[in-house]
C-alpha cells in the first residue's frame, strides 16, 4: 500500500516503488492484449482450466461441509459418541442399569448423555403422519452448547418425573409440515395420543447421527418400565471429555468399568466388552470419509491432467514465440523480464480459468447434491463460502504460477544467437523443450491410467453387486411401515386383529397378488438380535451361547416375499400364542449350528420359551447386498412375547406382492389402512427396489463421479497426445519433406510418426499401472468382490488407452504421410 508520509522521508523509494507498479501494470495489460489477440489458445486454455478447477471447488465445498467444517457444537472436538460393544457385534446399545453405571463410575467424561431412537403417530393436525424422532437427555443440549432457533431447547427440568411432556421440533420438520409458523411455540401436539406442547425449533444446520430424526423429546429414564433390565440394551450414548483429558484415557477408563460389570454381573454382562469411543465428527461422518477423500483426490489428478494439457499449450505457445523472444532480448529485455512477463500472463489465464471455474463449481454442488445418497451427513451446508473461495483463489494462482513456469524458464535461459538461427531457419522446438513436453504426455497418460483404473474396479464391484440375489424377489413387490398406538394396541390380540382386517382387505385390491407382515424387513438396515440355546446339547455359559437375527412374521410372508422354503414347512394360522412355540430358522443358521444334519424337530430356547423348528428357509440381506447374510430366527407373530409388543407395534410392515406396478397401489393401501383405523398413518411406503437402490446408494455416488472423472481423464490425456504429435508434425515439415523427396514411402512417415506417439502412450501406460497397483490397494474397503489388483481390470484399461492413444496418433501422422515435398521445401 502507498504511504505518503513514507515517500516523504524516502523520495528515491517511493519512485522505485512507483516504477515498480507502472511495470507491474504495463505487464498486465501487454498479458491482455497477447491473450486477446491469441482468442482460440486463451479459449481452449480457459475453457480446460474452468472444468478442471470447477470440478475440483464443486467436490472440495462437499467435502468442506462433510469432512471439514466443525459441527456447530461448543468445543465440538471434546465430543464423544459412545458405542456398546459385545462379542458378535461391533455396534450395540446399552441398557439403563449400564448406562447408569458409567455414568456415575467414569472419572473422565464430564458429561454423559443417552439417546434413543423413538417414532411416534402425529395425529389432528392434518392427514396422520409417522415422524421418526428420538428421546435425548434432556440435559443434552446444555452439554453440546446448543440453542433453539426459535423457543428453547430441551432443559434438565424436562426429565423430572412430573414434568409436562414437551418436544423440540427439527427446522426441516418445522418447516415441512408446518409452514414454518412461529406460533406453533406453545402449542401442543397429538403424538401417539398424548398432548406434547412445541417448546421449541431447532437451528437448521443441527446435525443427528442419523439424518432422519424430524423432532426430540426427553427420555426419562427414571419413568422407564425397562429401568432395571439389563437384558434390554436400545441406548446409545454420547458425552464430552473433562478439560485435559484425551479420547483414548476414556477408552481405557470405559474398558475399567466394563469390566467391573462383568464380575458384577455375570450373566447380562457376560458378552459386553469395553465400549467404543469415537469423536462425535467420526460418528456423524462414518464411512464417507474414505469415499469423499478418494474423490477428492481422482479430482484432484483430472486437474493435474488439465495443467498438463495447459503447461502443454503454453510451451507450444512459447516456441511459436521464439523469435520475439530473442528480438525481445536483442533489443534489452532481461531474462528475469522475459519470465515475470510470461507468468504474468499465465497468472491471468489462471484466474481467468478460476473465475470461470468458480461458477461451473456453483452449478457442480447442485448437481453432486443431486447425485448424493439421502444419508450423507450435513451435505445440504456445501457451497461456495469463505473456505471454498479461498481453495479457488490459491488453487488458480498456484496453477498460473506453476505450470507458468516451464515456458517461461525455457524463454530465459534459450542462448539468444542460437534462438535466431533457429528462428531463420524454421526448424523448429529444442530437444529440451521436446522432452518437457514429451514427460508432460507420459504424465498424463500414467495418470489417466490410475483414474481408468480405480473407475474400472469400481464399474465390476458394482456390477458384481447388482448381481448378488438379496435372498428374495425384489420385484413387484410394496412395502408399507404402519405405527400403532401403544395406548390403543396393548395386547397382541388388539394387534393381530388390526393386522388381520388390514390384511384381509388389501388382499382385495386389484393387482394385488398376497400379503405378509414383519416387525422388520429385508434390507432395512435394522439388527434385532437375540441369543438362544439348543436343547439337547451342552450347556452353555451367557458368554458362549449364540444369537442371530429375530424376525416376527405373518403365515404367508414367505411366499409373498419369495423366500424359499427348503425343508419343513411355513408358519400357518394355527400357531397361536396358547400352543406350541414353533420357529423357521435360514440355511445360514442351519449351516452353522446343524451341519449335515436335518434341524427339523429340535427345539431352541430364546426370549425364556421353548421354540421348535419347523422349517429351513433362504438366507436373505438383512442389512445390504455387500453383506454376509447373518443367521436368522423367524417367529409367528401371533407368538411374539411381551416384552418384543411395543417394538411390533412401532414398526410393523406390509409387504405387498403386486401384479401391477406396485406405486399404482399405494392410494388405495392407504385408504384400507384408514378404513380399519383412521388414526394409523401409511405415508411411508416405497417399492422394494427403492430399498435396493438405497442401500447401493452409496457405492452408486462413487461410481458415477469416479466414471466421470476418468472419462474426463481419458479425453484430456488424448488431447495431450494429439496436441504434441500434430506439433511434431507442423514442426517437422521441412524433415518429413526431405524423406519424402528422397524416396521414403507414405508408410514410413505414418510409421516414423506413430511410433513416436505410442512410445509416450505406452511409457505412460507402464508408469501408470506400476502406480495404481501402489494407490488402488487404497480402494480395497469400497470394493465388492473384485481385488484391487485385479489382472482383468488392468489390462482392459492398457489396452483401452493403447487403442484410444492410436487413434490420436494417426490422426496427424496421416496427415504428415500426405505432404506434398515441394510444398514444403519450398515454404522453408
Amino acid at each position: 500500500m502507498f504511504d505518503p508520509q513514507s515517500s516523504i522521508r524516502n523520495p528515491q523509494s517511493a519512485i522505485l516503488e512507483a516504477g515498480r507498479m507502472d511495470r507491474l501494470w504495463q505487464d498486465i495489460r501487454f498479458a491482455l492484449r497477447m491473450l486477446i489477440k491469441h482468442r482460440g489458445f486463451t479459449a481452449v486454455a480457459v475453457m480446460t482450466l474452468a472444468l478442471g478447477i470447477g470440478a475440483n471447488t464443486a467436490i472440495f465445498s462437499v467435502v468442506n461441509a462433510v469432512l471439514l467444517r466443525q459441527l456447530p457444537f461448543k468445543q465440538p472436538e471434546q465430543l464423544l459418541w459412545i458405542w456398546s460393544v459385545r462379542t458378535d457385534r461391533d455396534k450395540a446399545f446399552f441398557s439403563i442399569p449400564d448406562f447408569a453405571d458409567y455414568r456415575d463410575r467414569n472419572q473422565t467424561l464430564e458429561q454423559i448423555s443417552a439417546m434413543a431412537y423413538w417414532g411416534a403417530n402425529l395425529t389432528g393436525a392434518g392427514d396422520p403422519e409417522r415422524l421418526q424422532g428420538v428421546r435425548m437427555s434432556a440435559h443434552a443440549f446444555e452439554m453440546l452448547g446448543a440453542e433453539a432457533a426459535l423457543g428453547r431447547a430441551l432443559i434438565p427440568e424436562d426429565d423430572r418425573p412430573n414434568s409436562q411432556r414437551v418436544v423440540v421440533l427439527t427446522h426441516g420438520l418445522w418447516q415441512r409440515r408446518f409452514g414454518a409458523d412461529a406460533s406453533l411455540i406453545g402449542k401442543t401436539l397429538a403424538l401417539n395420543g398424548d398432548s406434547y406442547t412445541v417448546v421449541g425449533v431447532l437451528p437448521s444446520d443441527f446435525v443427528f447421527p442419523w439424518l432422519d430424526s424430524e423432532m426430540v423429546v426427553p427420555i426419562k429414564l427414571d419413568l422407564d418400565p425397562r429401568r432395571a433390565d439389563r437384558d434390554t440394551n436400545f441406548l446409545r450414548a454420547f458425552a464430552r471429555l473433562k478439560p485435559g483429558v484425551t479420547r483414548e484415557q476414556a477408552q481405557a477408563d470405559l474398558a475399567s468399568i466394563a469390566g467391573q460389570l462383568q464380575q458384577e454381573y455375570p450373566e447380562a454382562n457376560a458378552k459386553k466388552i469395553a465400549p467404543r469411543a469415537l469423536t462425535l465428527r467420526e460418528e456423524i461422518v462414518g464411512d464417507y470419509r474414505k469415499a469423499l477423500l478418494l474423490l477428492l483426490c481422482a479430482v484432484g489428478l483430472v486437474l493435474l491432467i488439465a495443467c498438463s494439457n495447459i503447461a502443454n499449450l503454453l510451451l507450444a505457445r512459447a516456441s511459436a514465440r521464439h523469435k520475439e523472444m530473442a528480438i525481445r532480448r536483442a533489443l534489452g529485455a532481461s531474462g528475469g523480464h522475459l519470465v515475470k512477463q510470461l507468468l504474468t500472463e499465465s497468472v491471468i489465464l489462471a484466474s481467468i480459468g478460476g473465475a470461470l471455474g468458480l461458477m461451473l463449481a456453483a452449478w457442480g454442488v447442485d448437481l453432486l447434491l443431486a447425485l448424493s445418497p439421502a444419508n450423507l451427513p450435513r451435505a445440504h451446508e456445501a457451497g461456495i463460502d469463505g473456505r471454498v473461495l479461498g481453495f479457488t483463489i490459491g488453487l488458480s494462482l498456484a496453477i498460473g504460477l506453476l505450470f507458468g513456469l516451464a515456458p517461461a524458464l525455457e524463454a530465459s535461459r534459450a542462448d539468444l544467437n542460437e534462438e535466431l538461427k533457429a528462428g531463420s531457419r524454421g526448424t523448429g522446438s529444442s530437444p529440451r523443450r521436446n522432452r518437457v513436453r514429451s514427460l508432460l504426455v507420459v504424465s498424463e497418460v500414467a495418470l489417466a491410467v490410475v483414474l481408468l483404473t480405480g473407475a474400472g474396479l469400481f464399474i465390476k464391484s458394482f456390477a458384481r453387486l447388482q448381481r448378488v440375489s438379496a435372498g428374495f424377489d425384489t420385484e413387484n413387490l410394496l412395502l408399507a411401515r404402519l405405527s400403532l398406538s401403544q395406548a390403543k394396541y396393548s395386547n397382541l390380540d388388539s394387534v393381530m386383529t388390526f393386522y388381520e382386517q388390514v390384511s384381509e382387505r388389501i388382499k382385495n385390491l386389484p393387482g394385488v397378488e398376497s400379503v405378509g407382515a414383519a416387525n422388520v424387513l429385508p434390507l432395512s438396515g435394522l439388527f434385532v438380535r437375540t441369543d438362544f440355546t439348543i436343547s439337547g446339547r451342552a450347556a452353555m455359559t451367557s458368554s458362549e451361547a449364540p444369537s442371530a437375527q429375530n424376525r416376527w412374521v405373518s403365515p404367508g410372508y414367505f411366499g409373498t416375499m419369495r423366500i424359499p422354503l427348503l425343508q419343513g414347512r411355513d408358519f400357518t394360522e394355527q400357531d397361536k400364542s396358547g400352543g406350541q412355540g414353533v420357529t423357521v430358522i435360514d440355511e445360514t443358521l442351519a449351516r452353522r449350528h446343524f451341519p449335515n444334519q436335518n434341524p427339523i424337530g429340535t427345539h431352541l430356547k430364546f426370549f425364556e420359551r421353548d421354540f421348535e423348528i419347523v422349517g429351513v428357509v433362504g438366507a436373505v440381506k438383512h442389512n445390504g447386498l455387500d453383506d454376509e447374510p447373518s443367521p436368522t430366527l423367524y417367529g409367528p407373530l401371533d407368538q411374539v412375547p411381551k416384552s418384543n409388543l411395543a417394538f411390533l407395534t412401532s414398526n410393523m410392515s406390509l409387504a405387498i406382492r403386486t401384479g401391477v406396478q406396485p406405486l399404482a397401489l399405494q392410494t388405495g393401501v392407504r385408504n384400507e389402512v384408514q378404513a380399519v383405523d383412521g388414526e394409523v398413518p401409511a405415508s411411508s411406503m416405497k417399492t422394494m427396489e427403492q430399498f435396493l437402490s438405497t442401500s447401493v446408494a452409496p457405492r452408486r455416488f462413487n461410481l458415477l463421479l469416479l466414471l466421470v472423472f476418468a472419462a474426463a481423464a481419458l479425453l484430456l490425456a488424448v488431447t495431450g497426445i494429439y496436441a504434441v504429435i500434430s506439433y511434431s508434425v507442423t514442426q517437422r515439415t521441412h524433415e518429413i519433406g526431405v524423406r519424402l523427396a528422397l524416396g521414403a514411402a507414405p508408410r514410413d512417415v505414418l510409421r516414423l510418426i506413430v511410433g513416436k506417439g505410442m512410445a509416450l502412450a505406452l511409457a505412460g501406460v507402464g508408469v501408470g499401472l506400476i502406480v495404481s497397483v501402489a494407490i488402488t490397494r487404497v480402494m480395497k474397503s469400497l470394493l465388492f468382490d473384485v481385488s484391487a489388483t485385479d489382472p482383468a481390470t488392468f489390462a482392459a484399461v492398457s489396452v483401452i488407452l493403447a487403442g484410444v492413444a492410436l487413434g490420436a496418433c494417426f490422426v496427424p501422422a496421416r496427415r504428415a504421410s500426405r505432404v506434398d515435398p515441394m510444398i514444403a521445401l519450398r515454404n522453408e
